[in-house]
Parts: C-alpha cells; structure tokens; sequence
C-alpha cells in the first residue's frame, strides 16, 4: 500500500533588517504559524533570517532579535516578506541596494512569491522587482516613494495589492490583511477564517479598502453602522436595498451613506458585494451545492451574476475556484518545493 504522501509545508522566510519594526515583524509568524491542515499538520513553515549570518538584529525599539538564520535561507523559501525598517539607509535615500543587501536578496529563486509591508516595499523596488507594476505602502510614504521609483504605479489608497508573485500592503494592520490574504489564496477561506478568530482581527479586509478611514472608531455621540451591518450579515441571501440598511439605523439614506463611508472606508454597496463574495467562497470550498444554490444562497440571484462578481474580484469563474480548493483536499493540502 502506498503511504499518504509527505506534507511539505509552504516556506515562508521573514528579512529583518537592521531597524525592523518588532510588530510588523512578527506578524507573519502569528498568521502563518497557525494554519493546519485536517490532521492538525501545519500547512507553513516560518522561517527569519538576517541579511548577515546568524546573529542580532537591531530592532527601532530598544532591543535587538537574535536571528538563528543568515541570507541563506532565502534560498529555500517559497515566499519571501520584507517587514518595515526604519533604517534602510540608501535604499530609503537613494532608491539603491547596499551590497550586502543584493548579495543576500540573489539566494531568492526565480518563481519565489514576494510580499512587502509597510516600507519594505522600498526594498522590493530598489531590486527592480516592481517596475511597470502596481504596488503601495504607507500613505504617508506614498508620494516620497513615487517620487524615487517613478516606474512603479503606486497607489496610496489602498490597503495591499496583489500582483500575483508580488505583493505590497500599508502599514501595521494591513500586513495582517495581506497575510490572511495569501492564507486564503492558498487553502481557501475557512482556513483565514480560522486564523483570524483564533487572532481576534476581522477575517477580512478587501485590499481595495481606503487605508485611511475617517472615523475608524464611531463617535459614542454619534449613531455608527454597526447595527445596519450584522442585519445585513444575517440575510444576505435576501434582496438588501440601501434603504433598507439605513432604516436600521433610523437615518436618512444620505446620513447613512456618508456615515458608512466614513466608518468602513468603502460603499454599503461596494461592502455587501465583498461580503457576497465571501459567502460564495465558503460555499463554494465546504459544500456540494450547485453553483445555482451558491449564487441564491449568497445573494446574486442567478449563476450569471455571481460569475461575473466573481471573475471581478478573483479572476476566475465559479467552477474553477471549487476545482482548485478541491483539488487541494485530494491533495492533502501538500506544498512541492523545488
């Protein structure tokens, strides 16, 4: 009888650089150390490695990290994320690598998926990793950034991209949003899901969402959404008209929407769609329904439309988005590394 096959977790190799940001780098150690497969096997393996060889780090903070791994790790990594650092020397300056600092980024194999956070994303661009290509960071660093690398497209209004093999986010918080979200692109969304409660942060932030939000926090003299928005969880297989979520909240269409905006950074529209689109997702990952059942059980009504919402913010249609998931299952979630 042939054994089941070997799990290779996906390799996740973390660089901290001199003047990490403690918290921005730990962050993909708390979202990809939790991921585990149905026999509780993890699913990632994460590593941090130095641009030196194995020793401190100094942090912006008044401690430095003893990093167990040199620059040679990146060459067994299947994803590479470049944290913050507050001390990127000419890279910040100039928009150039130091020496040292290409000699390590050249362990990277071709192929390898690359993310940034915060400004990290000055690294992957001094590379040349983001030429032509779409990417963004902290708000307040987007226009100095565009100014030093003006090939790339940057945009400051968003919290991550992903541009396939490379990925770009804002600061803090959205690193947390991209990491789910490549959690969610590798084994789906129960999985994300998983990790964020465990977490305790929202399982999911569309990357499109504005980075700065009004009022993040409601005025407590000031009615919120907050009402509106779980009535609305609870029925999206239902038609949901604006007024209808601004009834709940016993404000005027007008005050609602302003309101809404400024507390969840997009549309009631725009945030129902994404919430339709997660719906889909679950259903299409955990049952057997039919892709007409999904479409009615998550509020698009028809086939049709839910594969055009989905084409939108996936790029692929209903059938292949549950051929992949399930294509994992029988797989045993394995991850080859070449």
């Amino acid at each position: 009888m042939r054994g089941e096959p070997e799990l290779r977790p996906h390799r996740v190799a973390v660089l901290a650089l001199d003047g990490a940001l403690p918290f921005e780098l730990g962050i993909a150690h708390r979202i990809f150390g939790r991921p585990k497969d149905a026999r509780g096997r993890h699913l990632y393996e994460v590593v941090t490695c130095s641009i030196r060889p194995p020793g401190p780090v100094q942090t912006d903070a008044d401690f430095a990290i003893d990093v167990a791994n040199g620059p040679e790790a990146l060459a067994t990594a299947d994803t590479v994320i470049i944290p913050a650092s507050y001390e990127l020397g000419p890279v910040f300056e100039e928009g150039v690598l130091t020496d040292e600092l290409a000699a390590a980024l050249a362990h990277i194999r071709p192929g390898t998926r690359l993310a940034s956070i915060c400004t990290g994303v000055y690294v992957l661009a001094a590379a040349g990793r983001l030429d032509g290509r779409p990417a963004t960071t902290h708000w307040a660093d987007a226009e100095r950034f565009q100014r030093l690398f003006p090939r790339v497209q940057v945009d400051a209004d968003v919290l991550f991209i992903d541009d396939g093999d490379v990925l770009t986010s804002a600061g803090v918080a959205a690193g947390i949003d991209l990491c789910l979200h490549m959690v969610r692109r590798d084994h789906g969304t129960a999985i994300a899901n998983d990790v964020a409660r465990r977490t305790v942060v929202p399982p999911h932030r569309d990357g499109g969402q504005a980075q700065y939000i009004h009022r993040p926090v409601p005025d407590p003299q000031q009615a919120s959404t907050t009402t509106a928005r779980a009535w609305a969880l609870g029925r999206l297989h239902e038609p949901i008209q604006l007024r209808d979520m601004a009834e709940q909240e016993a404000m005027s269409v007008r005050t609602f929407t302003r309101r809404f905006r400024e507390e969840v950074g997009i549309s009631p529209g725009q945030w129902l769609t994404q919430q339709r689109v997660e719906r889909a997702r679950y259903l299409l990952e955990s049952t057997d329904l039919s892709v007409d059942q999904v479409a009615r059980d998550a509020g698009f009504g028809t086939a049709q439309s839910m594969r055009q919402h989905l084409q939108a913010a996936l790029g692929v249609t209903p059938t292949s988005y549950r051929r992949t998931f399930r294509a994992g299952e029988a797989d045993s979630q394995v991850t080859t590394r070449t």
